[in-house]
């Protein structure tokens, strides 16, 4: 008998056919099949652990890069607001600005923590994880989350210059209090502007800011007090001059 690899109707030589050889290392393809198959692990962002009556403050921002500012400010506002802690926010993305540069989240928060260096400072991308891209949103789903929270929203001068522009800014400000940490090249711009102006009636005076996460909004307070004028693009311009001098 003929074994199997012969050709029917070939003779000879011609007609043995070997059969190819499987060697012990895998194909490219194989590889790239088994790979394809493997299960992405998200990255998660948990929130932040907070019990009812406390009083937490919502800071938010792209962070890139976090400074000292950006702790200075949250100190202020820990010791004027009399609040037992204070979120970072690090955004996925802002909103209003253009994002395709922006730094990895991941990278973003490790860096925000090295800057942070505070038990009373707590880093989170939670709104990765709530899937929310803006600020009403976030806060509304916090609120929901954690009824009994007295929760305060931080921004700079420079966010209250152009609050108005924001998504649901009225909203937003109907149902969280709001502090404003003076940065001094916005004070004038910031409190003319439209927000600032449509709101004169809900802000309270500086005496009354540690009482301020139990006021029912609207109710704003401009802080005075941040001996750091630093700010993230100043930063990045620095950078990027550095970049081009090398």
């Amino acid at each position: 008998m003929k074994p199997s690899h012969y050709k029917k109707g070939i003779s000879g030589a011609a007609a043995y056919k070997p059969k190819k050889r499987i060697s012990g290392k895998r194909s490219k393809t194989t590889l790239r099949n088994k790979t394809s198959r493997r299960k992405i692990v998200p990255i998660r962002f948990p929130t932040p652990i907070a019990s009812p009556g406390m009083r937490i403050g919502l800071f938010g921002g792209s962070f890139n890069p976090p400074h000292e500012a950006h702790r200075a400010a949250s100190m202020l506002a820990l010791k004027r607001l009399n609040l037992d802690r204070i979120w970072w926010l690090v955004t996925p993305g802002n909103p209003l600005k253009k994002n395709s540069a922006l730094p990895q989240l991941e990278k973003r928060i490790a860096a925000a923590r090295e800057v942070a260096s505070s038990p009373l400072i707590e880093v989170t991308g939670l709104e990765a994880e709530l899937g929310t891209r803006f600020s009403y949103d976030t806060v509304t789903r916090l609120r929901q989350r954690m009824p009994g929270v007295h929760f305060v929203f931080v921004i700079g001068a420079d966010n209250l210059a152009q609050f108005h522009r924001w998504e649901r800014w009225r909203e937003l400000a109907g149902q969280i209090p709001i502090a404003v940490i003076d940065r001094p090249e916005f004070e004038l711009s910031s409190l003319a502007a439209p927000a600032a102006v449509a709101l004169t009636k809900a802000r309270v005076p500086d005496h009354a800011a540690p009482a301020l996460a139990g006021l029912h909004p609207p109710a704003w307070v401009f802080l005075r007090g941040l001996k750091s004028e630093m700010s993230s693009t100043a930063l990045r311009k620095l950078g990027t001059k550095k970049k081009r001098k090398g």
